[in-house]
Protein backbone atom coordinates (compact mmCIF):
# COMPACT_ATOMS: atom_id res chain seq x y z
CA UNK A 1 0.00 0.00 0.00
CA UNK A 2 1.68 3.35 -1.07
CA UNK A 3 1.69 6.41 1.65
CA UNK A 4 -1.66 8.11 -0.62
CA UNK A 5 -3.60 5.51 -0.17
CA UNK A 6 -2.38 4.65 3.65
CA UNK A 7 -3.39 8.22 4.30
CA UNK A 8 -6.43 7.85 2.59
CA UNK A 9 -7.26 5.15 4.83
CA UNK A 10 -6.21 6.74 8.25
CA UNK A 11 -8.35 10.05 7.55
CA UNK A 12 -11.25 7.88 6.47
CA UNK A 13 -10.91 5.73 9.64
CA UNK A 14 -10.39 9.06 11.55
CA UNK A 15 -13.53 10.54 10.14
CA UNK A 16 -15.87 7.45 11.03
CA UNK A 17 -13.91 7.74 14.57
CA UNK A 18 -15.32 11.45 15.22
CA UNK A 19 -19.07 11.80 16.15
CA UNK A 20 -19.76 15.08 17.37
CA UNK A 21 -16.23 16.56 17.61
CA UNK A 22 -13.06 15.90 15.44
CA UNK A 23 -9.46 14.81 16.95
CA UNK A 24 -8.76 17.48 19.46
CA UNK A 25 -5.20 15.96 19.35
CA UNK A 26 -3.94 16.43 15.70
CA UNK A 27 -2.14 19.53 15.73
CA UNK A 28 -2.37 21.10 11.78
CA UNK A 29 -0.01 23.32 9.89
CA UNK A 30 -0.64 26.08 7.42
CA UNK A 31 -0.43 23.88 4.43
CA UNK A 32 -3.42 22.80 2.46
CA UNK A 33 -2.14 19.17 2.57
CA UNK A 34 -2.53 19.44 6.56
CA UNK A 35 -5.77 21.01 6.76
CA UNK A 36 -7.76 19.32 3.87
CA UNK A 37 -6.68 15.99 5.83
CA UNK A 38 -8.89 17.36 9.28
CA UNK A 39 -12.46 15.47 9.12
CA UNK A 40 -16.01 16.94 8.61
CA UNK A 41 -17.83 16.14 11.69
CA UNK A 42 -20.55 13.60 11.47
CA UNK A 43 -23.38 16.17 12.22
CA UNK A 44 -22.28 17.78 9.13
CA UNK A 45 -22.69 15.19 7.19
CA UNK A 46 -25.88 14.13 9.09
CA UNK A 47 -28.16 17.31 8.69
CA UNK A 48 -29.09 17.42 4.99
CA UNK A 49 -31.35 21.04 5.50
CA UNK A 50 -29.84 24.20 6.59
CA UNK A 51 -31.40 27.68 6.39
CA UNK A 52 -28.74 30.42 5.19
CA UNK A 53 -30.24 34.32 6.25
CA UNK A 54 -29.06 37.32 4.13
CA UNK A 55 -29.70 40.37 6.51
CA UNK A 56 -28.11 43.81 6.35
CA UNK A 57 -28.29 47.53 5.41
CA UNK A 58 -29.07 46.53 1.87
CA UNK A 59 -32.75 44.98 3.54
CA UNK A 60 -33.67 48.50 3.79
CA UNK A 61 -33.76 49.28 0.25
CA UNK A 62 -34.77 45.41 -0.08
CA UNK A 63 -34.93 45.67 -4.29
CA UNK A 64 -33.21 44.64 -7.19
CA UNK A 65 -34.10 43.78 -11.11
CA UNK A 66 -35.16 40.31 -11.24
CA UNK A 67 -32.63 38.18 -11.59
CA UNK A 68 -30.00 39.79 -9.55
CA UNK A 69 -29.11 39.66 -5.48
CA UNK A 70 -30.44 42.83 -3.97
CA UNK A 71 -27.85 41.96 -1.26
CA UNK A 72 -25.83 43.78 -3.47
CA UNK A 73 -27.18 46.75 -3.70
CA UNK A 74 -24.18 49.14 -3.05
CA UNK A 75 -21.94 47.69 -5.56
CA UNK A 76 -25.28 48.03 -8.48
CA UNK A 77 -25.29 51.55 -7.18
CA UNK A 78 -21.49 52.59 -6.61
CA UNK A 79 -20.23 50.91 -9.89
CA UNK A 80 -23.42 51.84 -11.62
CA UNK A 81 -23.55 48.52 -13.46
CA UNK A 82 -25.29 44.76 -13.15
CA UNK A 83 -24.51 41.48 -14.40
CA UNK A 84 -26.87 39.46 -16.63
CA UNK A 85 -24.90 38.98 -20.26
CA UNK A 86 -26.31 42.25 -21.86
CA UNK A 87 -30.08 41.69 -19.95
CA UNK A 88 -29.89 44.98 -17.88
CA UNK A 89 -28.73 48.80 -18.88
CA UNK A 90 -27.26 48.93 -15.74
CA UNK A 91 -28.09 51.69 -14.89
CA UNK A 92 -31.53 50.43 -12.98
CA UNK A 93 -30.37 50.51 -9.36
CA UNK A 94 -29.13 53.99 -9.93
CA UNK A 95 -32.64 55.18 -11.29
CA UNK A 96 -34.48 53.15 -8.53
CA UNK A 97 -32.53 54.76 -5.56
CA UNK A 98 -32.32 58.09 -7.16
CA UNK A 99 -36.28 58.26 -7.59
CA UNK A 100 -36.88 56.54 -4.19
CA UNK A 101 -34.23 58.09 -1.93
CA UNK A 102 -32.32 60.94 -3.68
CA UNK A 103 -29.05 61.40 -5.32
CA UNK A 104 -27.92 62.48 -2.16
CA UNK A 105 -28.65 59.94 -0.34
CA UNK A 106 -25.57 57.46 0.50
CA UNK A 107 -25.84 53.38 0.61
CA UNK A 108 -24.59 54.45 3.96
CA UNK A 109 -27.06 56.07 5.34
CA UNK A 110 -29.54 52.95 5.46
CA UNK A 111 -27.80 51.90 8.14
CA UNK A 112 -29.44 54.09 10.16
CA UNK A 113 -32.79 52.96 8.82
CA UNK A 114 -32.11 49.23 9.63
CA UNK A 115 -34.06 48.90 12.74
CA UNK A 116 -34.51 45.46 13.11
CA UNK A 117 -37.18 46.59 15.74
CA UNK A 118 -39.41 43.76 15.15
CA UNK A 119 -36.56 40.74 15.21
CA UNK A 120 -37.59 37.93 17.62
CA UNK A 121 -34.66 36.01 17.70
CA UNK A 122 -36.68 32.99 19.88
CA UNK A 123 -39.56 33.53 17.12
CA UNK A 124 -37.03 32.37 14.29
CA UNK A 125 -35.62 30.01 16.47
CA UNK A 126 -38.80 28.28 16.32
CA UNK A 127 -39.28 28.45 13.13
CA UNK A 128 -35.97 26.86 11.74
CA UNK A 129 -36.69 24.02 14.00
CA UNK A 130 -40.63 23.58 12.59
CA UNK A 131 -38.62 23.73 9.10
CA UNK A 132 -37.31 20.79 10.02
CA UNK A 133 -33.55 22.54 9.54
CA UNK A 134 -30.50 21.40 11.20
CA UNK A 135 -28.51 24.24 10.99
CA UNK A 136 -28.46 27.51 9.37
CA UNK A 137 -25.76 30.25 8.34
CA UNK A 138 -26.28 33.90 9.04
CA UNK A 139 -24.27 36.77 7.35
CA UNK A 140 -22.62 38.48 10.37
CA UNK A 141 -20.86 40.79 7.37
CA UNK A 142 -21.64 40.62 3.79
CA UNK A 143 -19.66 42.51 1.05
CA UNK A 144 -20.87 46.35 2.47
CA UNK A 145 -18.53 45.60 5.13
CA UNK A 146 -21.36 46.31 7.94
CA UNK A 147 -21.50 44.16 10.78
CA UNK A 148 -24.41 42.40 12.75
CA UNK A 149 -22.78 42.33 16.23
CA UNK A 150 -20.27 45.09 17.72
CA UNK A 151 -17.04 45.05 16.38
CA UNK A 152 -14.15 48.11 16.74
CA UNK A 153 -12.80 46.96 13.14
CA UNK A 154 -15.96 47.82 11.64
CA UNK A 155 -15.55 51.14 12.30
CA UNK A 156 -11.92 51.66 10.66
CA UNK A 157 -13.34 53.42 8.09
CA UNK A 158 -14.04 56.35 10.13
CA UNK A 159 -17.40 55.87 10.76
CA UNK A 160 -19.49 53.50 12.63
CA UNK A 161 -20.67 50.75 11.06
CA UNK A 162 -22.40 48.11 13.26
CA UNK A 163 -25.95 46.91 14.25
CA UNK A 164 -24.77 48.12 17.78
CA UNK A 165 -24.12 51.36 17.00
CA UNK A 166 -25.82 51.80 14.59
CA UNK A 167 -29.71 51.58 13.18
CA UNK A 168 -30.81 48.75 15.66
CA UNK A 169 -28.46 49.15 18.43
CA UNK A 170 -28.61 45.79 18.85
CA UNK A 171 -26.02 42.42 18.66
CA UNK A 172 -27.86 40.87 16.46
CA UNK A 173 -25.24 37.97 15.95
CA UNK A 174 -25.38 37.49 19.93
CA UNK A 175 -28.76 37.59 20.12
CA UNK A 176 -29.74 35.16 17.05
CA UNK A 177 -26.87 32.63 18.65
CA UNK A 178 -28.29 32.53 22.20
CA UNK A 179 -31.64 31.80 21.00
CA UNK A 180 -30.62 29.42 18.37
CA UNK A 181 -28.16 27.58 21.03
CA UNK A 182 -31.23 26.90 23.39
CA UNK A 183 -32.46 24.18 20.39
CA UNK A 184 -31.27 21.48 18.55
CA UNK A 185 -30.34 23.59 15.68
CA UNK A 186 -26.56 24.15 14.95
CA UNK A 187 -25.83 28.18 14.74
CA UNK A 188 -23.78 29.11 11.58
CA UNK A 189 -21.98 32.29 10.96
CA UNK A 190 -21.38 33.76 7.21
CA UNK A 191 -18.61 35.98 6.49
CA UNK A 192 -16.83 37.73 3.56
CA UNK A 193 -13.69 38.19 3.52
CA UNK A 194 -13.76 41.41 1.30
CA UNK A 195 -15.29 44.58 1.43
CA UNK A 196 -16.17 46.33 -2.05
CA UNK A 197 -15.23 50.15 -0.26
CA UNK A 198 -13.59 49.81 2.10
CA UNK A 199 -10.41 52.23 1.84
CA UNK A 200 -7.95 50.08 2.85
CA UNK A 201 -9.26 47.04 0.49
CA UNK A 202 -9.15 49.62 -2.41
CA UNK A 203 -5.83 50.89 -1.58
CA UNK A 204 -3.98 48.72 0.80
CA UNK A 205 -4.83 45.08 0.52
CA UNK A 206 -2.34 43.56 2.49
CA UNK A 207 -2.82 46.31 5.51
CA UNK A 208 -6.62 45.21 4.93
CA UNK A 209 -5.65 41.37 5.72
CA UNK A 210 -3.81 42.15 8.58
CA UNK A 211 -5.33 44.92 10.27
CA UNK A 212 -8.94 44.76 9.41
CA UNK A 213 -9.94 40.90 8.30
CA UNK A 214 -8.09 38.78 10.34
CA UNK A 215 -8.52 40.70 13.64
CA UNK A 216 -12.65 41.23 12.80
CA UNK A 217 -12.75 37.28 12.09
CA UNK A 218 -10.63 35.96 15.37
CA UNK A 219 -12.95 38.42 17.02
CA UNK A 220 -16.47 36.78 15.31
CA UNK A 221 -15.15 33.64 16.41
CA UNK A 222 -13.95 34.08 19.71
CA UNK A 223 -17.52 35.99 20.54
CA UNK A 224 -19.87 33.70 19.69
CA UNK A 225 -17.93 30.00 19.21
CA UNK A 226 -20.16 29.38 15.77
CA UNK A 227 -20.64 25.60 14.45
CA UNK A 228 -19.90 26.82 11.07
CA UNK A 229 -17.71 29.70 9.72
CA UNK A 230 -19.02 30.06 6.15
CA UNK A 231 -16.51 32.37 4.37
CA UNK A 232 -17.07 34.03 1.31
CA UNK A 233 -15.87 37.17 -1.07
CA UNK A 234 -12.69 35.31 -1.49
CA UNK A 235 -12.22 35.75 -5.17
CA UNK A 236 -10.37 38.15 -6.26
CA UNK A 237 -7.43 36.98 -3.78
CA UNK A 238 -4.96 34.51 -4.11
CA UNK A 239 -5.19 32.68 -0.19
CA UNK A 240 -1.53 33.28 0.49
CA UNK A 241 -2.28 36.97 0.63
CA UNK A 242 -5.37 36.40 2.48
CA UNK A 243 -3.24 34.30 4.95
CA UNK A 244 -6.30 31.94 4.95
CA UNK A 245 -4.09 28.97 5.58
CA UNK A 246 -2.64 30.46 8.90
CA UNK A 247 -5.81 31.55 9.79
CA UNK A 248 -7.52 28.17 9.20
CA UNK A 249 -4.50 26.37 11.87
CA UNK A 250 -5.38 29.20 14.39
CA UNK A 251 -8.76 28.07 13.87
CA UNK A 252 -8.66 24.89 14.40
CA UNK A 253 -5.45 24.29 16.66
CA UNK A 254 -6.09 27.27 19.03
CA UNK A 255 -9.40 28.65 18.42
CA UNK A 256 -12.61 27.95 21.35
CA UNK A 257 -14.25 25.96 18.43
CA UNK A 258 -11.21 24.29 17.32
CA UNK A 259 -12.42 21.06 17.83
CA UNK A 260 -16.34 21.40 16.78
CA UNK A 261 -15.99 24.06 13.99
CA UNK A 262 -17.13 23.32 10.33
CA UNK A 263 -16.02 25.36 7.38
CA UNK A 264 -16.33 25.92 3.84
CA UNK A 265 -13.89 26.10 1.26
CA UNK A 266 -13.96 29.65 0.00
CA UNK A 267 -10.88 30.86 1.28
CA UNK A 268 -8.72 32.12 -1.90
CA UNK A 269 -9.16 32.83 -5.44
CA UNK A 270 -9.09 29.36 -7.19
CA UNK A 271 -9.55 27.65 -3.71
CA UNK A 272 -13.36 26.65 -4.07
CA UNK A 273 -14.10 22.78 -4.70
CA UNK A 274 -10.12 21.97 -4.25
CA UNK A 275 -9.82 23.05 -0.24
CA UNK A 276 -10.75 23.66 2.93
CA UNK A 277 -13.79 21.52 4.56
CA UNK A 278 -17.01 20.81 2.75
CA UNK A 279 -16.93 22.10 -1.13
CA UNK A 280 -19.93 24.28 -2.54
CA UNK A 281 -21.86 25.04 -4.88
CA UNK A 282 -24.30 28.03 -5.83
CA UNK A 283 -27.68 27.10 -8.15
CA UNK A 284 -26.41 24.58 -10.13
CA UNK A 285 -29.31 22.65 -11.41
CA UNK A 286 -26.65 19.40 -12.09
CA UNK A 287 -25.60 17.80 -9.06
CA UNK A 288 -22.07 17.01 -8.36
CA UNK A 289 -19.84 14.29 -7.54
CA UNK A 290 -17.81 15.10 -5.08
CA UNK A 291 -15.25 13.36 -2.61
CA UNK A 292 -16.09 15.45 0.41
CA UNK A 293 -19.27 16.50 2.05
CA UNK A 294 -20.91 19.24 -0.15
CA UNK A 295 -23.65 22.03 -0.34
CA UNK A 296 -25.37 23.60 -2.54
CA UNK A 297 -26.92 27.63 -1.60
CA UNK A 298 -29.55 28.61 -3.30
CA UNK A 299 -32.56 31.16 -2.87
CA UNK A 300 -36.49 30.43 -2.74
CA UNK A 301 -36.65 33.19 -5.34
CA UNK A 302 -33.24 34.56 -7.18
CA UNK A 303 -32.16 37.08 -4.47
CA UNK A 304 -30.56 36.11 -1.64
CA UNK A 305 -31.49 39.20 0.45
CA UNK A 306 -35.01 40.45 0.42
CA UNK A 307 -36.11 41.55 -2.66
CA UNK A 308 -39.66 43.53 -3.03
CA UNK A 309 -39.30 43.11 -6.81
CA UNK A 310 -39.93 39.40 -6.59
CA UNK A 311 -43.51 38.61 -7.11
CA UNK A 312 -45.10 34.91 -5.87
CA UNK A 313 -44.71 33.32 -9.39
CA UNK A 314 -40.61 34.11 -9.01
CA UNK A 315 -40.36 31.88 -5.66
CA UNK A 316 -39.87 27.82 -5.93
CA UNK A 317 -43.11 25.96 -5.12
CA UNK A 318 -42.58 23.61 -2.29
CA UNK A 319 -42.98 20.76 -4.27
CA UNK A 320 -39.75 22.06 -6.20
CA UNK A 321 -37.95 22.93 -3.13
CA UNK A 322 -38.69 19.33 -1.33
CA UNK A 323 -37.29 17.86 -4.71
CA UNK A 324 -34.57 19.84 -4.55
CA UNK A 325 -33.93 19.09 -1.22
CA UNK A 326 -34.40 14.65 -2.30
CA UNK A 327 -32.17 15.57 -5.12
CA UNK A 328 -29.31 16.94 -3.53
CA UNK A 329 -29.27 14.54 -0.53
CA UNK A 330 -29.02 11.62 -3.10
CA UNK A 331 -26.37 12.67 -4.62
CA UNK A 332 -24.71 13.25 -0.55
CA UNK A 333 -24.91 16.74 -0.17
CA UNK A 334 -26.34 19.50 1.52
CA UNK A 335 -29.25 22.22 0.93
CA UNK A 336 -28.99 25.44 2.38
CA UNK A 337 -31.88 26.90 1.51
CA UNK A 338 -32.13 30.94 2.03
CA UNK A 339 -34.37 33.14 3.63
CA UNK A 340 -34.04 37.51 3.47
CA UNK A 341 -35.66 38.81 6.63
CA UNK A 342 -37.19 42.27 6.07
CA UNK A 343 -35.08 45.79 7.83
CA UNK A 344 -37.72 45.46 10.90
CA UNK A 345 -36.33 41.94 11.71
CA UNK A 346 -39.48 39.83 9.61
CA UNK A 347 -39.27 37.30 7.84
CA UNK A 348 -41.98 37.98 4.93
CA UNK A 349 -44.57 35.47 5.14
CA UNK A 350 -43.81 33.56 1.84
CA UNK A 351 -40.62 32.70 3.23
CA UNK A 352 -41.96 31.54 6.45
CA UNK A 353 -44.87 29.22 4.56
CA UNK A 354 -42.38 27.38 2.17
CA UNK A 355 -40.34 26.44 5.05
CA UNK A 356 -43.22 25.00 7.58
CA UNK A 357 -44.43 23.50 4.07
CA UNK A 358 -40.51 21.73 4.12
CA UNK A 359 -40.92 20.90 7.71
CA UNK A 360 -43.78 19.21 7.52
CA UNK A 361 -42.66 17.27 4.44
CA UNK A 362 -39.38 16.21 6.96
CA UNK A 363 -41.27 15.13 9.90
CA UNK A 364 -42.97 12.34 8.03
CA UNK A 365 -40.26 11.51 5.70
CA UNK A 366 -36.92 12.91 7.56
CA UNK A 367 -36.29 9.22 7.83
CA UNK A 368 -34.90 8.94 4.43
CA UNK A 369 -33.09 12.53 4.59
CA UNK A 370 -31.13 12.77 7.93
CA UNK A 371 -28.08 10.55 8.47
CA UNK A 372 -28.57 8.93 5.01
CA UNK A 373 -25.47 8.34 2.97
CA UNK A 374 -25.97 7.53 -0.95
CA UNK A 375 -26.70 4.42 -2.51
CA UNK A 376 -24.81 3.09 -5.29
CA UNK A 377 -26.89 4.91 -8.07
CA UNK A 378 -28.56 8.68 -6.96
CA UNK A 379 -31.36 8.44 -8.92
CA UNK A 380 -32.84 5.95 -11.69
CA UNK A 381 -33.65 7.87 -15.18
CA UNK A 382 -36.60 6.64 -17.13
CA UNK A 383 -35.49 4.50 -20.26
CA UNK A 384 -36.28 6.57 -22.59
CA UNK A 385 -34.90 10.69 -23.74
CA UNK A 386 -31.78 12.95 -22.98
CA UNK A 387 -30.99 13.11 -19.77
CA UNK A 388 -30.10 15.59 -17.06
CA UNK A 389 -32.01 19.12 -18.66
CA UNK A 390 -30.30 22.30 -17.80
CA UNK A 391 -31.41 25.66 -18.68
CA UNK A 392 -29.42 27.70 -20.93
CA UNK A 393 -29.80 30.45 -17.83
CA UNK A 394 -31.01 31.04 -14.47
CA UNK A 395 -34.25 29.39 -14.27
CA UNK A 396 -35.94 32.01 -12.19
CA UNK A 397 -39.23 30.00 -11.07
CA UNK A 398 -37.02 27.66 -9.62
CA UNK A 399 -38.33 24.86 -12.05
CA UNK A 400 -35.43 23.08 -13.04
CA UNK A 401 -36.19 19.93 -10.97
CA UNK A 402 -39.77 19.63 -12.33
CA UNK A 403 -38.39 19.63 -15.51
CA UNK A 404 -36.46 16.59 -14.73
CA UNK A 405 -38.87 14.92 -12.84
CA UNK A 406 -42.43 15.24 -13.52
CA UNK A 407 -42.54 17.92 -16.19
CA UNK A 408 -40.19 17.35 -18.87
CA UNK A 409 -39.38 19.15 -22.22
CA UNK A 410 -39.50 16.84 -25.68
CA UNK A 411 -37.14 14.68 -25.49
CA UNK A 412 -35.81 14.87 -22.19
CA UNK A 413 -36.11 11.78 -19.61
CA UNK A 414 -37.07 12.31 -15.98
CA UNK A 415 -35.65 11.10 -12.89
CA UNK A 416 -38.12 8.43 -11.92
CA UNK A 417 -36.72 7.86 -8.33
CA UNK A 418 -34.46 8.87 -5.94
CA UNK A 419 -32.04 6.97 -3.51
CA UNK A 420 -30.79 7.21 -0.16
CA UNK A 421 -30.24 4.40 2.58
CA UNK A 422 -28.60 4.43 6.06
CA UNK A 423 -27.34 1.58 8.26
CA UNK A 424 -30.83 -0.07 8.67
CA UNK A 425 -32.79 0.54 5.55
CA UNK A 426 -32.81 1.72 1.25
CA UNK A 427 -35.21 4.36 0.67
CA UNK A 428 -36.78 4.88 -3.07
CA UNK A 429 -38.10 8.62 -3.62
CA UNK A 430 -40.79 9.11 -5.71
CA UNK A 431 -41.45 12.94 -7.30
CA UNK A 432 -45.05 11.55 -8.70
CA UNK A 433 -47.29 8.73 -7.57
CA UNK A 434 -48.08 5.37 -9.41
CA UNK A 435 -49.77 2.25 -9.09
CA UNK A 436 -45.90 0.39 -8.80
CA UNK A 437 -42.65 1.15 -9.45
CA UNK A 438 -39.64 -0.68 -10.56
CA UNK A 439 -36.43 -0.61 -9.05
CA UNK A 440 -34.12 -2.03 -11.44
CA UNK A 441 -30.93 -4.15 -11.11
CA UNK A 442 -32.31 -4.06 -7.33
CA UNK A 443 -32.76 -7.54 -5.40
CA UNK A 444 -34.61 -6.82 -1.96
CA UNK A 445 -33.37 -8.44 1.13
CA UNK A 446 -34.71 -11.50 2.17
CA UNK A 447 -37.29 -10.72 4.51
CA UNK A 448 -37.13 -7.39 4.10
CA UNK A 449 -40.11 -5.14 5.02
CA UNK A 450 -41.38 -2.34 2.46
CA UNK A 451 -43.64 0.74 3.56
CA UNK A 452 -44.78 3.68 2.27
CA UNK A 453 -43.63 6.24 4.97
CA UNK A 454 -46.39 9.14 4.43
CA UNK A 455 -48.94 5.76 5.94
CA UNK A 456 -47.06 3.27 7.04
CA UNK A 457 -48.65 1.03 4.95
CA UNK A 458 -46.83 -2.21 3.94
CA UNK A 459 -46.31 -2.61 0.33
CA UNK A 460 -46.86 -5.55 -1.83
CA UNK A 461 -43.37 -6.59 -3.24
CA UNK A 462 -42.16 -9.17 -6.39
CA UNK A 463 -38.50 -9.90 -7.61
CA UNK A 464 -38.75 -9.83 -11.54
CA UNK A 465 -35.25 -10.93 -12.39
CA UNK A 466 -32.59 -8.42 -11.20
CA UNK A 467 -35.17 -5.78 -10.80
CA UNK A 468 -38.00 -5.58 -8.23
CA UNK A 469 -41.46 -4.07 -8.54
CA UNK A 470 -43.30 -2.99 -5.47
CA UNK A 471 -46.85 -2.57 -5.54
CA UNK A 472 -48.67 0.65 -4.27
CA UNK A 473 -52.24 0.75 -2.63
CA UNK A 474 -54.95 2.93 -3.81
CA UNK A 475 -54.25 6.69 -4.20
CA UNK A 476 -57.08 7.59 -1.44
CA UNK A 477 -56.47 12.04 -0.89
CA UNK A 478 -57.84 11.60 2.41
CA UNK A 479 -55.06 9.60 3.48
CA UNK A 480 -52.04 11.98 2.75
CA UNK A 481 -51.79 15.92 3.83
CA UNK A 482 -51.16 18.05 1.29
CA UNK A 483 -46.97 17.81 2.20
CA UNK A 484 -47.16 14.39 1.88
CA UNK A 485 -47.78 14.52 -1.93
CA UNK A 486 -44.63 16.37 -2.30
CA UNK A 487 -42.25 13.77 -2.78
CA UNK A 488 -43.08 9.92 -1.22
CA UNK A 489 -40.91 8.02 0.14
CA UNK A 490 -40.50 3.78 0.25
CA UNK A 491 -38.76 2.09 2.79
CA UNK A 492 -37.30 -1.17 2.35
CA UNK A 493 -35.52 -2.79 5.31
CA UNK A 494 -32.03 -3.88 4.92
CA UNK A 495 -32.71 -7.82 7.13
Amino acid sequence: MNLLKKRYLINFLLAIATCASVNAQETYKPTWESLDSRPIPDWFQDAKFGVFIHWGPYSVPAWSPKGTYSEWYQYWLQSKSLFGNGKFKGDEIVNFHNKTYGEDFSYYDFGEHFKADLFNPDDWAELFEKAGAKYIVLTSKHHDGFTLWPNKQANDRGFAWNSMEVGSKRDLVGELSEAVKKTDVKMGLYYSLYEWYHPWWQKDKERFVDEHFIPQVKDLVTKYSPDVLWADGEWDMEDEKWKSKEFLAWLFNESNVKESIVVNDRWGKGVRKHHGGYFTTEYEAATPEFDKPWEECRGMGFSFGYNRNEDAEDYNSPKALVLTLVNIVSTGGNLLLDIGPDARGRIPVIMQERLLQIGSWLKTNGEAIYGTRPWNNSFQWSLNGEKNYIPKQHYLGGDVILKQTIDPEPGYAVKELFFTQNEEAYFAIMPKWTESVTIRNFKAPENAKITLLATGEELRVKQLGNDVMIKLPVYRPDKFKVSDTYAYAIKITKQ
